[in-house]
């Protein structure tokens, strides 16, 4: 997945590619993939939220989820950064956009029910990466925390 992610954004001085919808949720995704990993227990409540989120904010098809997911699963392992997905968004997402995306991440965080101490510090992480301060890292939990009861 992360050489396809790398195909899919390489920019040449030529012709600059911008990302379509699909390729925006996979990047989205991988970064979802990244937080349901990190507390060492994949949970189905989580994965299934990665799938609705995607399917709400980019567009594509429940089954075009479901692929991107799968396809994030299987590769999660040879993700070595963060940077290599944040740094993609924030070339082609707006503000807004990112703290939609950093709340789905929530919603992911939030879906089994609890927050763990390693996954606060991730979203942490990413939302730096994705240049988001802490107002909109607060307001982007609290929107998430709120739907998810």
């Amino acid at each position: 997945m992360i050489e396809r992610l790398k195909q899919l954004f390489s920019v040449s001085a030529d012709e600059p590619v911008t990302p379509d919808n699909h390729q925006l949720a996979v990047a989205a995704t991988a970064l979802m993939v990244q937080l349901s990993r990190v507390d060492n227990q994949e949970d189905e409540r989580e994965l299934k939220t990665i799938v609705d989120c995607a399917v709400k904010a980019h567009q594509v098809t429940r089954e075009e989820a479901e692929e991107i997911l799968s396809d994030a699963l299987a590769h999660a392992e040879d993700a070595t950064s963060l940077y290599q997905f944040t740094g993609q968004i924030n070339d082609h997402l707006d503000q807004q956009q990112k703290q939609s995306l950093l709340e789905s991440i929530w919603r992911v965080a939030f879906a089994d029910g609890r927050i763990d101490k390693y996954e606060e510090h991730l979203i942490r992480r990413m939302a730096d990466l994705l240049h988001l301060n802490h107002r909109e890292f607060m307001q982007a939990r609290h929107r998430a925390e709120e739907s998810a009861h």
